[in-house]
This record gives structure tokens, sequence and C-alpha cells, in this order.
């Protein structure tokens, strides 16, 4: 029921459900109070404009994603743990296993196991029946993982985890039956890799970054800055840098939650 509520609940606060709200505040007003329901139309077009526009999406998703950077090339380490997200499940039509836009997490993760960063890869991840269903995703981070030359000795999965804090007890399960007790790699995305670190160190994991899937550059920050084009169209509402401004909400959302609960 959990794993339910933290995805339906949450619907309500980012930009466009709120606004949804707001209008359909505006509509049942406009029945009775008619003069009130410009002020719920006029917060729902701020809300959207706001969130749709890429100073803003980007100033949310770089105050996430930079604040764990690698300061040097990525030490030695015991494994490497791939958290799940980035992977669609083969069903019809599809012809096999495919990559979400966070599939970067299983490449980057195969990458560093193929550099000798470590000799075990622990692929973390299951799936919901009412999202799909399908194989769990720590199943086909497998066979990505083996394409790209992984061998299945290798590899360890969590397949039964729906969470962040359920990938990293789960983890913590198989770093203790393998006697694992020195440093890991963690891979995540990078606008998710802050609440990912907290949850496993307060599990007594010592992880090192390994972010991945990075969506602001220095490049795009510089654009921004000195681009009259570039800063002509990050004023204009567009749905990509809405999406943007969801997921990092969904992050901070996800951070204050978790506090909540103890988790981090």
């Amino acid at each position: 029921m959990f794993v339910f509520l933290s995805k339906l609940l949450p619907l309500f606060i980012y930009p466009l459900g709120l606004s949804c709200l707001l209008m359909m505040a505006a509509l049942i007003t406009l029945w009775k109070r008619p003069k009130w329901a410009a002020a719920p139309i006029a917060a729902a077009l701020i809300i959207l404009l706001l969130g749709s526009s890429g100073w803003v999406s980007k100033s949310l998703v770089r105050s996430l994603e930079w604040q764990n950077l690698p300061t040097a090339e990525l030490p030695q380490a015991e494994a490497i743990i791939v958290l799940g997200g980035g992977v669609k499940a083969a069903l019809p039509p599809r012809p096999w296993v495919e990559l979400a836009e966070a599939g970067d997490r299983i490449i980057y993760g195969s990458r560093l196991y193929k550099q000798g960063k470590a000799s075990l890869l622990i692929l973390s991840g299951g799936r919901v029946d009412w999202k799909g269903g399908g194989a769990p995703e720590s199943a086909d981070m497998a066979e990505i993982a083996q394409t790209m030359g992984v061998p299945a000795s290798a590899i360890l999965q969590d397949p039964d985890s729906h969470n962040t804090y359920q990938n990293a007890v789960n983890v913590r399960k198989i770093l203790d039956a393998k006697g694992i007790k020195g440093p890991v790699l963690l891979v995540t995305s990078a606008m998710h890799m802050t609440r990912s670190l907290l949850i496993f160190q307060r599990q007594g994991i010592k992880a090192i970054v390994a972010p991945t899937d990075f969506q602001i550059t220095q490049q795009d920050i510089a654009a921004s800055q000195n681009n009259w084009q570039a800063v002509a169209l990050d004023l204009l509402p567009d749905t990509y840098q809405l999406n943007q401004s969801t997921k990092a909400l969904k992050e901070y959302i996800g951070l204050i939650v978790y506090r909540l609960r103890g988790w981090l």
C-alpha cells in the first residue's frame, strides 16, 4: 500500500496535478462565487509557467545532480551496485528488453565492471504488477549486462525491491551473505543519488557515489547564461522542462517523506 500511495499522492503536489486541482476549484467557484475564480486560475497558470520554464527546471535539477560529483577517478571497490528504474520489460510488441531514459545506470555499471572496478555486480530492482508487470528489473538488467560482456557468475540480483529503501535493505542482506564489509560503488541517476546515498549509509553500507544519467551539463549552464537564444527558450513553457521539474520535486518530496519515516 505504501508503494501505491507513494505514487498516487505526490501527483497532486507536482505542477501538473496541482494546477488541475486549482482549475477544478475554479470551475466550482464559477458556479456560485464567480468573482473568486480568478485566484485559482491565476495560481494554476503561474505554477505551470514556472514548472515548465527552463530556468526553474535546470535550477532544480542542478541543485540535486551536482551535490555528489566524484572528485577523482573512482577507486576499486568490493562490488558495484546498480539501482533499477532504467529498463522496460520484454513485453509484446517489444522484441527484447529496452532501455528507458535512466538506462544509463546499467550501461555505466557494466562499464565499471569491465574496467575492473569490482568483481561483483549487484543489480537491485523488482517490478510492481499493477505498473505493467514482467520480469523483475534485476533480471532485465542482468540480460543487458551479460550482453555487454559481464559474466553471469559475477552478477547478483535483488528482484524484490520496489523503492529505494527496499533497495538498500535487500542489498545489505546480499552484502552480509557474501561477507562484504568494504566500500561499494553505488550507481544510479545523478538526480536520484542524494536520496539513495543517505538511505544506503543509514543501512551501514560504505557507498561511494558513481552517478550517471546527468541531465544538466556545464555546457547547458554556460549556454543559459551567455546565449540569448537559449535564454529566450528557457523563459517559454516546455513539456520537457515540466517533466524535469517534476522529477526534481519528486526527489525533494522523497527526501522529506523518507526522513519522516526514519529511513535517512
